[in-house]
């Protein structure tokens, strides 16, 4: 398949996770560029943002709230451009945490057991649990409680977010992340955070140099054969009953002895040079520039099948 021309590359967003997509972005760039695309940055702060009339595709780098939720993706059909990853529908699904964990349960698919509470509400669940706000990205709004003294700030917190209230029963487990591109699920990284919890320092420590590295990385993760298919199977199960067609990374937990259980599904992961997605990628081979090149065209022959 040839590449599209000319390429802008969506960057930035209005949400949290701002100064992540621009550090994603920044390696798109690069890597489109080294393709022989035309590459145009467009830092978009909200709907109005411009794009010049000749580009051939958006290359969506924009994480959370606008980026992955549908909205860019509305604004893009409705001016006829083609973008990268899910469409609208798909992606609003699956930046819902309480909608997708409908579709998780719907599917046979495992997942920790979970009730909606409104702002305002206690859980009905004994501890430990989380709390989450359904419709942010990348750990935001997400509160493990472990003891009394730390649930009612937890949810004033989180209330900040959003009305509605995702608690979960806490799942004490091995934390692992498997990346799909298409059909293929890609092996399976663990993550070991030092500090007990993978938040968005951990996540992204370009962004707090001063805190150093606080999570190690294993890909692929040491489990045995027979448990990485069985997991791999549940991801791709996750991954098709949001309808999703393009690439995602599936959080998973695996407790010591119990099934694995699905957390959420993230359709714009992070692609900065820390990132999860490019390492488990490069682990069969899928060097970061190819991962670039595999997402436009896994997206493109998505565009063409609708």
């Amino acid at each position: 398949m040839n590449l599209p021309k000319k390429i802008a590359v969506l960057q930035g967003g209005p949400g949290s996770e701002r100064e992540v997509s621009l550090a994603t972005a920044r390696g798109v760039s690069k890597a489109l560029r080294s393709l022989g695309c035309e590459v145009v940055d467009v830092d978009v702060r909200g709907p109005e943002f411009d794009l010049p009339g000749d580009v051939d595709l958006a290359f969506n780098c924009i994480h959370g709230t606008f980026g992955e939720d549908g909205q860019i993706q509305s604004v893009l059909e409705k001016r006829g451009i083609a973008y990268t990853g899910e469409g609208v529908e798909e992606s609003a699904l699956a930046f819902d945490k309480i909608r997708s964990k409908r579709k998780f349960r719907d599917h046979g698919v495992t997942t920790p057991d979970w009730e909606v509470i409104q702002a305002g509400q206690r859980p009905t669940f004994s501890l430990p649990l989380v709390v989450k706000a359904p419709r942010q990205g990348s750990t935001v709004g997400v509160y493990i409680i472990k003891t009394e003294s730390e649930l009612e700030p937890a949810l004033a917190k989180a209330a900040k977010y959003d009305r509605e209230l995702l608690v979960e029963k806490f799942v004490p487990g091995r934390e692992l992340t498997i990346g799909v591109l298409g059909e293929q699920a890609l092996p399976i990284l663990e993550i070991i955070p030092k500090g007990g919890f993978y938040d968005f320092n951990t996540k992204y420590p370009f962004l707090n140099p001063s805190a150093g590295a606080s999570a190690e990385h294993v890909c692929p993760a040491k489990i045995d054969k027979e448990k990485t298919a069985e997991i791999q199977e549940l991801v791709m199960r996750a991954f098709r009953s949001l309808g999703l067609q393009v690439y995602a990374r599936v959080d998973v937990l695996l407790p010591e002895n119990g099934a694995a259980t699905v957390l959420e599904i993230n359709t714009i992961p992070g692609m900065t040079e820390t990132s999860l997605l490019p390492e488990a990628a490069a682990a069969v081979g899928i060097n970061y520039v190819d991962l670039c090149q595999r997402i436009i065209e896994l997206s493109l022959a998505k565009g063409a099948r609708k």
